[in-house]
């Protein structure tokens, strides 16, 4: 049987790490480098970084973060937020991050995730799909923007979707019960 992973998720909104209930109310909890140090020493499997701040304003990569963030990691490194393109991709792995974690490229840009996990496989690529439960409905519906846009795709769709497109990992966020400690689904 295989052992659980434990992989925390960092929120970062600037240059400091922030808690959300519901993708909503940031909280600023510490600074990001503190943290990797943090889960350094609890030997966690794997750290994923979300920028919630780059993808909400529509920003470039902190790159210099990135890179203070990859080379205080001693565990691989996911880093997502503001990647709209193979040259930013391809300069956030250069700094030592393992996967490029990419969300509403899924809806806008489809095509770019099979060009990614063309040139950097699959391996590299995961899609982060944020989804709420649809009203008077058993579906679930996907959200971009930190779950600020409608997108009018079901998740079971986009999961799909994105499988076929080359995505190596899927990560699934849970608005509805995003910081609420309950179960995801």
């Amino acid at each position: 049987m295989l052992r659980p992973r434990i992989i925390p998720v960092l929120l970062l909104q600037e240059n400091g790490l922030v808690k959300t209930i519901q993708f909503g109310d940031e909280r600023y909890i510490g600074d990001p480098l503190n943290a990797v140090r943090i889960f350094n020493e609890k030997e966690a499997d794997e750290l994923a970084v979300l920028d919630i701040f780059a993808s909400k304003k529509g920003k470039e990569p902190n790159y210099r973060l990135i890179e203070r963030l990859a080379n205080e990691c001693r565990m691989p490194l996911c880093y997502g937020g503001g990647i709209k393109n193979l040259d930013q991709a391809n300069r956030i792995l250069g700094f030592g991050v393992e996967k490029i974690i990419v969300s509403s490229l899924a809806i806008e840009n489809p095509k770019m995730i099979s060009t990614m996990a063309s040139y950097l496989g699959s391996q590299s690529m995961v899609v982060a799909i944020d989804f709420k439960k649809a009203m008077l409905s058993r579906k679930y519906e996907v959200m971009i923007h930190n779950g600020t846009k409608k997108t009018g795709k079901h998740l079971e769709d986009l999961v799909k979707e994105v499988i076929e497109l080359g995505a190596g990992e899927i990560i699934l966020n849970s608005i509805d019960r995003d910081g609420t400690m309950r179960n995801n689904f």
